[in-house]
């Protein structure tokens, strides 16, 4: 009897350790979240598809893993339903590089895929060893003239990980087989927070991995004390290195089936006039030797504000003669932390005749504005979160506007007019 009682009392007493030993490992586990809930480990994470200069020949793919795993790699074939086909998939091999910045020690991976077909269903997945991401689709760019889909977001900036993300998956959900998506800058709030990066990704998911990002740099993506880009920019992104030296990856462009895209670095604009002037020379030279049908710009800093406190000039008084001159189709904004869109009359015109560019800004994050002021605008809202869908077919471009609610808020129809500007067809709800 006195053994037994003993064996109890022996039972008891481990089980009250691994309590407390459960109940100490919980604790850390916590604090560590606490510290940092998104920690590189072995597995692929932040896997995100770029846009590349041919995004019908090529993809770009970057992800990042704890700094112990140094190399990676990506493995591709077109989409297949038989499971043992992956075994023929085409591997390539990844830039690594180790990454260090603060209490962050990671290695980021990239790599370019070229000589794919266009208009093809492909399957791809990154990693090396045991530690592998899920197969991901994703589809190359067509030619000139086939239907072009697209989603434009506003800033992110707030919210990330609680309001936002039901905004970007519910523009996947409508549109699910877009081209691409733009963000018009302030995607964070603090440009070298991880901890905000982080949220970005989880908020996104396998959006980022599935559909080629086109990203736009806010001042939000900079230092606040000084002009130095966010650290993880550039390892986390592999963006087209076709813009102004000293600004690739921030300033450039990419032609999709028949739309030029071309993203503007607008903070280094309103900050130096010396990358204003390379901006300008670069832009003058993409508008004038474009071989698309459409054109659009997408930046920052709106060149009409609805803030009564804000004026671009600068942007304004650089790029607008550019936009009249060469008839960019939609400029597509951020930084107002509201909605507006309207045409404006063509520069130095002698009479009251619209450009035929529509200017967007729009908000995809919680952060609101609340003062509103300017004629320039046809359609306004604020405290609301939205986002844009945007399909192009021969020569007329479809836009949509939709509320975090999935209402349709904002839309109209952009109809190319031989000799003449474009013509704006309304198609906003009756009650907008």
């Amino acid at each position: 009897m006195i053994k037994v009682d003993q064996r109890k009392k022996r039972l008891f007493l481990h089980a009250g350790f691994v309590v407390l030993l459960a109940f100490f490992c919980t604790g850390i586990q916590a604090q560590t979240a606490a510290v940092n809930p998104f920690p590189p480990t072995p597995n692929p994470d932040r896997i995100v598809l770029n846009v590349t200069g041919d995004p019908s020949t090529s993809i770009a793919v970057n992800w990042r893993t704890c700094d112990t795993v140094r190399e990676g790699f990506l493995e591709i074939m077109p989409v297949t339903a038989d499971p043992r086909a992956v075994d023929k998939a085409s591997r390539k091999q990844a830039k690594s590089e180790a990454f260090k910045f603060e209490d962050i020690a990671a290695n980021y991976h990239s790599v370019t895929v070229s000589g794919l077909r266009p208009k093809t269903l492909y399957m791809y997945r990154v990693g090396q060893g045991a530690h592998w991401s899920e197969w991901f689709h994703t589809r190359t760019a067509g030619k000139s003239g086939d239907k072009l889909s697209f989603i434009y977001l506003g800033d992110v900036q707030a919210g990330i990980k609680t309001l936002w993300p039901r905004v970007i998956r519910d523009a996947y959900a409508k549109m699910p087989d877009a081209n691409l998506i733009l963000y018009a800058g302030d995607i964070v709030n603090r440009g070298n927070s991880d901890l905000e990066w982080g949220e970005l990704f989880y908020g996104g998911s396998f959006i980022h991995s599935t559909i080629p990002g086109m990203h736009s740099p806010g001042n939000h993506e900079y230092a606040r004390t000084g002009d130095t880009l966010s650290a993880f920019w550039r390892p986390q992104f592999t963006l087209p290195e076709n813009g102004p030296e000293g600004l690739k990856e921030t300033c450039y462009f990419t032609d999709v089936q028949g739309m030029r895209f071309i993203s503007i670095n607008s903070y280094r604009v309103e900050e130096s006039d010396k990358d204003l002037q390379k901006q300008k020379v670069w832009v003058d030279s993409l508008l004038r030797n474009n071989p698309n049908p459409w054109t659009a710009v997408v930046f920052h800093h709106p060149f009409y504000s609805i803030r009564p406190t804000r004026d671009n000039v600068r942007m304004r008084s650089t790029f607008k003669p550019l936009f009249d001159k060469y008839k960019v189709d939609i400029v597509l904004q951020g930084h107002d932390h509201a909605y507006a869109r309207g045409m404006q009359k063509i520069e130095g015109a002698t009479k009251d005749e619209k450009s035929g560019a529509v200017y967007i800004l729009s908000v995809s994050g919680p952060k609101m504005s609340s003062k509103f002021e300017g004629n320039w605008m046809d359609v306004s809202a604020s405290y609301t979160q939205l986002f844009q869908l945007v399909t192009v077919e021969g020569n007329t471009l479809h836009y949509k506007s939709y509320t975090a609610a999935g209402e349709l808020y904002d839309a109209f129809d952009l109809v190319k007019q031989k000799g003449k500007p474009n013509k704006l067809v309304e198609q906003k709800p009756n009650n907008k």
